[in-house]
């Protein structure tokens, strides 16, 4: 009889009807945990029990955020061993690296914060106008109608107004000459290995390996847009090993 490993860590995680990980930002911390090998299970939560059952877990807000668009939100961690709940993935990262410094991920970098900056700024709003409103379709109803409502009143206008087949191939064209710029400084260490710093992952591959697979788990269309690119594909296929495992 073979005995298993109890989980250490207690991950809280977007509910989808594929029964998956699609959040990009919980991804990051999925990779993480898959990558170190440590112990742990899931609980999926649909989008309206987020804030009841991080709020029951103890969770606060930062009171420094006050007033900002802080909100309880995924992905949220118990660790069992300490008792510790933390929400958030850069908190969260933060902590799994001190208690768990190996195999070592380099949290920042002068490169990775370039990277992850330029991404977001170059094709942030395409990914995300192309991502939003296909999202809807593998929520279940309860999430369907949360979501909805909620990401309706910040556009000011139906989701499907961003289906449009032709403003969003515009929107894609407009990105493509900044995506390559982007592609290319994935690559700078491209001799050393296929990952940022070369042949180690550090959390900026997590964060860029993480919002593709996101995109792929919602839509196949949305995440080759961004794999056409190099960059963005060799760092895809050298963390595959660490995504393995999505529930």
């Amino acid at each position: 009889m073979t005995t298993q490993m109890q989980p250490e860590i207690v991950l809280y995680d977007l509910a989808c009807t594929k029964n998956v990980c699609f959040s990009p930002v919980v991804w990051r911390i999925r990779l993480m945990l898959n990558y170190k090998r440590i112990p742990y299970r899931t609980i999926f939560l649909e989008f309206p029990d987020i804030e009841p059952t991080l709020k029951g877990l103890g969770l606060l807000l930062n009171e420094s955020a006050v007033g900002s668009k802080s909100k309880y939100t995924v992905p949220a961690i118990h660790h069992v061993p300490s008792n510790t709940y933390i929400m958030d993935s850069s908190p969260i990262a933060q902590f799994l690296e001190s208690k768990y410094p190996d195999p070592p991920v380099p949290l920042t970098s002068e490169l990775g914060r370039e990277i992850e900056a330029k991404a977001r700024a170059v094709g942030g709003t395409a990914f995300r106008n192309s991502i939003m409103p296909r999202e809807i379709r593998i929520l279940s109803p309860r999430s369907q109608e949360y979501f909805r409502r909620t990401r309706e009143a910040a556009l000011g206008h139906p989701l499907e107004d961003l289906l449009d087949q032709e403003k969003e191939e515009q929107a894609w064209q407009a990105v493509d000459n900044g995506m390559r710029a982007v592609s290319e400084l994935m690559q700078t260490h491209k001799a050393d290995g296929p990952f940022v710093l070369g042949s180690r992952p550090s959390l900026t591959d997590f964060f860029i390996a993480g919002s593709l697979q996101s995109a792929r788990m919602v839509d196949e269309g949305v995440f080759q847009r961004n794999i056409k690119y190099p960059g963005y594909k060799d760092m895809y296929e050298a963390c595959l090993p660490y995504m393995e495992r999505s529930d």
